[in-house]
């Protein structure tokens, strides 16, 4: 079973440190075949691939009028792959001790056609602490990101790959559509990676454009908001605060109601970087939502 790892990546420098983790896995008793990266940066990651002259690289030009392309540079780089699996990671990414057979295993031993595990952050962030993605031991999970996901080329067709729509979220609906094609997401709770993040900036950059995909998210899986409010109440929880702060002028303790929050994030290692995060995330939703309502009204007056 030839494995590819594949690594997308625009213009972050710490891609180098995780093609130097994944060197380990390289060659070793026929693990890792091939390591792909799909780069955006237009040359300004030339000194990291030159350093790394095992890795095929596939440069990427973005196209015009399309801010976001990672499910764009996500398609290619399985379309560029050779290998009958396919494992995805990201830039910053380093790894736990044999983090790569433990995520492999399921799938070259029991038979299964997606395994995804935990993320956590290198240092803090906004996804330190407690907010790592994938705290569970259940056996299975609804969804999973693209941070430590391997799975089948067969189920990768099955679902015709990444909706180049999406600007961020593609790797839950990914997950999504791969569930409702009846695969399962197989958990594998020791196959770890630890991703540096970004500095705040970048972070807060990132909670927006979460906002901006939870809204696509919902509105093309409108079945599962129900179950999804009440396993991730932020994107509506925040953007209903945000719409309420013209209650200010009248309650002047209405602000107050952030303690909540922050109270609740007291085991975070940055408490209030968190509700700052969230709040950013909730104005990204409300960004889309003005789009949606704007083309709409459009539209209307179109055809009237």
């Amino acid at each position: 079973m030839k494995t590819s790892v594949v690594v997308v990546s625009k213009d972050e420098p710490t891609l180098g440190d995780t093609l130097d983790a994944l060197r380990a896995y390289q060659g070793a008793d026929g693990l890792l075949d091939e390591v792909v990266v799909v780069d955006a940066s237009e040359g300004r990651l030339d000194d990291v691939r030159r350093s790394h002259p095992e890795v095929v690289w596939r440069d990427y030009v973005q196209p015009a009028g399309i801010g976001v392309t990672i499910s764009h540079q996500r398609n290619i780089g399985v379309a560029t792959a050779t290998g009958d699996v396919v494992v995805f990671t990201d830039s910053g990414c380093v790894f736990d001790e044999s983090w790569l057979p433990r995520l492999l295993a399921p799938l070259r031993e029991e038979g299964e056609s997606v395994t995804c595990g935990p993320a956590r952050a290198r240092e803090s962030s906004v996804y330190s602490g407690a907010r790592w993605w994938g705290s569970t031991q259940e056996k299975y999970v609804p969804a999973c990101s693209t941070i430590n996901l391997a799975f089948t080329r067969a189920a990768f067709d099955a679902v015709g790959g990444f909706d180049e729509t999406f600007g961020a979220g593609e790797d839950l609906d990914f997950s999504w559509r791969l569930v409702d094609r009846g695969y399962q997401l197989r958990w594998v709770a020791d196959a770890v990676v630890r991703h540096e993040w970004g500095d705040l900036r970048r972070q807060l950059r990132r909670s927006y454009l979460y906002g901006i995909g939870w809204v696509r998210l919902y509105r093309k899986h409108p079945s599962r908001i129900p179950a999804g409010i009440r396993s991730n109440p932020v994107p509506l929880v925040y953007p209903l605060y945000l719409l309420g702060l013209p209650l200010t002028l009248r309650y002047r303790a209405y602000p107050l109601l952030l303690l909540l929050p922050l109270w609740r994030s007291r085991k975070e290692e940055l408490p209030m970087r968190v509700v700052v995060d969230h709040l950013v995330l909730g104005v990204g939703v409300l960004a889309e939502l003005g789009r949606m309502g704007g083309g709409a009204s459009a539209r209307r007056r179109a055809h009237p």
